[in-house]
């Protein structure tokens, strides 16, 4: 299969994905400025999920430029990550709609973790499935930013029990951390 296949559903998924925390955003019935004050947690909630969205989709794009070939792993790891990506539209609801609460924080954190470990393992399927000459394995070998994130979202979902506040603030960081683009992949093609 090629990866062409692949690149347009995830694409796809994603931007559905986009769509469904969109269409959750309820308009207030008022005309004010003051209605949209309690609605403070879910668009905070939105615009960082919004972000993280993006990121993923980027790097998910980046990722499979080096893809030869698309194996059956290729394909279930991806699912995978999928999944995971999938649950975003639910925690940012839930996360948002009650300002951030404890618990919506800390399975924020926890679907924001599985989604890291997730892509982590699709690019171990992909270098395994790409062998020793992997472009993404020469990209991917001094990962600060890969091996940061895990570490950040469980020290999240740790505190969010007792200051969810917090938990966002490093969920925040993490994302910002991603933003600045990583040109490792675009280096090794470039030169390989």
């Amino acid at each position: 299969m090629g990866k062409g296949r692949l690149e347009a559903f995830s694409d796809g998924v994603i931007a559905i994905l986009i769509t469904i925390m969109v269409l959750e955003l309820k308009v207030p019935h008022e005309v004010t400025l003051e209605a949209l004050g309690p609605l403070w947690g879910v668009f905070l909630s939105y615009g960082l999920s919004f972000v993280y969205l993006g990121i993923y989709w980027n790097n998910h794009h980046h990722m499979l430029h080096t893809v030869r070939h698309v194996t059956g792993g290729i394909l279930w790891a991806n699912h995978h990550l999928l999944f995971w990506l999938s649950l975003v539209p639910f925690v940012t609801g839930w996360m948002g709609e009650n300002h951030f609460a404890p618990i919506p924080t800390a399975i924020y954190g926890v679907v924001l973790l599985m989604a890291a470990m997730s892509y982590w393992i699709l690019q171990r399927v992909i270098i395994r499935a790409q062998g020793p000459d992997s472009l993404l394995l020469k990209a991917t070998r001094n990962d600060w930013k890969g091996n940061m994130s895990p570490v950040v979202y469980l020290v999240g979902i740790v505190v969010a029990p007792w200051v969810p506040l917090a938990a966002g603030l490093l969920y925040t960081v993490v994302a910002l951390v991603w933003l600045v683009p990583d040109r490792r992949i675009e280096r090794v093609l470039h030169e390989g």
